[in-house]
């Protein structure tokens, strides 16, 4: 309508200059004409006619012109149309595929998003939700395929496209997949968060804690995790760490990853407790010997407490003397009474096992200090006192069970 009202105006104004020209040259009592020869030809006529000829020719040129470069134009604009129809068409497609992949239509989702990813100016967003949407509904082929498609329409985004790929591998329990794109994407780029965020967790998954120790000084400096958080699993890495050297009874390892161990995870008596249990474990007593006392000279702990009694001394003699001396710090602790009458026995002193042990049931209860008393009673040959200690320490026992089965929740 804006292009016809232009044309009439233009028209308008040619007819309005002819009259207006017309008007000026007729107040002349002479208007002038204008004579054309060419060859045996001529023309002859007015200069109005002339000049209103000359206006109407050239809007006639002008327009017929204009009319050629417009179907010139014309494929040109109806290509260009057809594809902001199609693109148009395409963001629909992409906001109803995002939609019915919400309301978990996966199916419809997938089908409308490939439908439309080739005329989209995103065909990226339309693979990956697709790739989602496939997943959802276990067409693990189809998601591979979006996937690969993804990759070839945009082939420098690696990481995004890996990143989805390896979060649809998790969620699918593909963990070794997983960790293979990961792996990949993090030698690409060491420090993006997100693929050090599914690293760690696809590495907790398989239980690779090796890989995990590896990762926490990124996972600190990159803030994935907070300062409380990294500690607690770098605290966890360490001590699944010593088990495993443990369980490969492999002294050396446990050696010297307990040096790399800083200081704040070795104070825990927790770790502590680990690393002497599996010391003890792989026969390397007498190489923590000095450790656990000096630790516990400074830092009292039952349960290292109650590795220390059973270490396998050279001097149980010593041993001996050593927790006799906590005695008169620790007065009237159980466990370390027991301890001072299980050493005792080692040192074949009856009298003093068996004052230590009475002592400590006397203060506590427990069912090893009952067992350690019934053998020593049994090897004296108190049968009958024997029997006791060991009536007791079954009754123990089972009340300890009861109580810890009426715990369980219902």
């Amino acid at each position: 309508m804006k292009k016809l009202f232009n044309l009439l105006g233009s028209l308008f104004a040619t007819i309005a200059v002819a009259l207006l020209l017309n008007y000026w040259l007729q107040s002349f009592g002479n208007p002038g004409y204008v004579m054309i020869g060419i060859g045996h030809w001529s023309l002859e006529t007015s200069l109005v006619i002339f000049s209103i000829s000359l206006l109407l020719g050239f809007f006639v040129f002008y327009q017929l012109f204009r009319c050629i470069g417009w179907l010139i134009r014309l494929p040109g604009h109806l290509k260009s149309r057809g594809k902001n129809i199609r693109f148009n068409r395409s963001q629909e497609a992409l906001i109803a595929g995002l939609v019915d992949s919400v309301e978990g239509n996966w199916e419809k989702a997938e089908n409308i998003l490939i439908k439309h990813a080739s005329h989209s100016g995103a065909p990226l967003i339309h693979y990956l939700t697709a790739a989602r949407a496939a997943q959802s509904r276990g067409a693990f082929d189809k998601r591979d395929e979006y996937l690969k498609k993804a990759t070839d329409h945009a082939p420098d985004s690696d990481v995004i496209i890996g990143l989805t790929q390896a979060e649809l591998n998790l969620s699918g329990n593909q963990f070794e997949q997983a960790l293979e794109t990961l792996t990949r994407l993090h030698s690409i780029d060491p420090n993006h968060a997100n693929v050090l965020k599914l690293l760690h967790q696809t590495y907790q998954h398989v239980g690779d804690w090796h890989g995990i120790r590896k990762l926490i000084p990124s996972l600190h400096s990159q803030q994935i995790l907070m300062e409380a958080e990294v500690k607690l699993l770098e605290t966890e890495t360490y001590s699944q760490l010593l088990k495993e050297a443990a369980t490969n009874a492999n002294i050396v390892d446990l050696k010297t990853l307990w040096s790399e161990i800083p200081s704040f995870i070795k104070n825990m008596p927790s770790i502590a407790a680990i690393y002497f249990a599996a010391m003890i474990y792989v026969g390397a007593d007498n190489e923590i010997e000095e450790e656990l006392i000096e630790i516990l000279s400074s830092r009292w702990d039952e349960t290292l407490l109650v590795l220390f009694g059973s270490l396998q001394s050279n001097n149980v003699v010593t041993q001996l003397e050593t927790a006799e001396k906590w005695s008169y710090v620790h007065q009237d602790n159980a466990v370390l009474l027991a301890v001072m009458g299980k050493l005792a026995i080692k040192c074949e002193d009856s009298f003093k096992a068996e004052s230590y042990l009475a002592k400590s049931i006397a203060v506590e209860p427990t069912v090893q200090a009952y067992q350690f008393l019934g053998d020593l009673l049994f090897a004296q040959g108190d049968q009958e006192g024997a029997s006791r200690c060991y009536k007791n320490g079954l009754e123990l026992a089972s009340s300890e069970l009861v109580a810890r089965i009426d715990r369980l929740p219902s």
